[in-house]
């Protein structure tokens, strides 16, 4: 999910379920087989390998699980039947979503996910309807972390920018530095709680109401739940009274 609203932190905590993991496990470890085949086994020497592996780890992958995909990757096979393909629509409300997969059925694919979007309210749009307000980058995540000292290693290590938000410090970077500033700022001592390449949304749709709240959760979870679908990326920002009242 774009941007660090409470919803992400929902997110989070559902990723964790051992109903989920299983599946989330399967989408890194073919992410990992195709990054390997395209760019190459190395991680210093393939950028889109190296975000996704240490998305994987954080996520607690083992490191063995991850370099058999690695050298399956390399090796060819499988991941040549992959196609790549995003798809765009909007939610209600206007709220604008990005859907990345991977898939050996394209057919079946746009068909699950025109499914989804049409179930909850929204609709599929066509390429470029919203992918402009998206722009790829590096977030690196610290709780609660010494903002100086962060914000001193990260730049000079190439980082964006610096900000603070909810109490976590977050380093910007572009995907190309991601891996030299992380490395960086563990080599300080300084260790992310999370750090990832997402698409980040330009602008936010204010969402106020619940029940549309509950329709855009809805569909970002249909999406998740479909087996060719990698990432889903939204621009939507849940105020702190609608979020109250979906906890309770």
């Amino acid at each position: 999910m774009a941007g660090h609203s409470k919803w992400a932190n929902i997110k989070h905590r559902k990723d964790r379920q051992d109903a989920k993991r299983g599946k989330i496990f399967t989408k890194y470890i073919r992410e990992i087989t195709v990054a390997s085949r395209m760019g190459g086994p190395s991680e210093a020497d393939n950028p889109r390998l190296r975000a996704i592996v240490a998305k994987a780890l954080t996520s607690n992958l083992s490191r063995d699980i991850i370099n058999r995909a690695i050298q399956r990757g390399a090796g060819g096979g499988e991941s040549e039947t992959v196609h790549e393909n995003t798809y765009e629509g909007y939610g209600v409300n206007g709220v604008a979503v990005l859907v990345e997969t991977m898939t050996d059925n394209v057919n079946r694919t746009v068909s699950d996910v025109r499914h989804a979007f049409s179930k909850c309210g929204g609709n599929l749009g066509t390429s470029g309807s919203v992918a402009y307000m998206f722009t790829q980058r590096g977030e690196i995540t610290f709780e609660n972390g010494d903002e100086d000292k962060i914000m001193e290693v990260a730049l000079e290590a190439g980082a964006d920018d610096v900000i603070t938000e909810n109490g976590n410090v977050i380093v910007i970077t572009n995907a190309h530095n991601f891996g030299a500033v992380e490395d960086a700022l563990t080599a300080a001592g300084l260790k992310a709680n999370q750090a990832e390449v997402t698409m980040h949304a330009a602008t936010q749709a204010d969402i106020t109401d619940v029940e549309a709240a509950q329709k855009i959760m809805k569909l970002i979870d249909m999406l998740e739940d479909l087996d060719d679908v990698q990432n889903v990326y939204s621009n939507a920002n849940f105020s702190d009274e609608v979020m109250e009242k979906l906890e309770s």
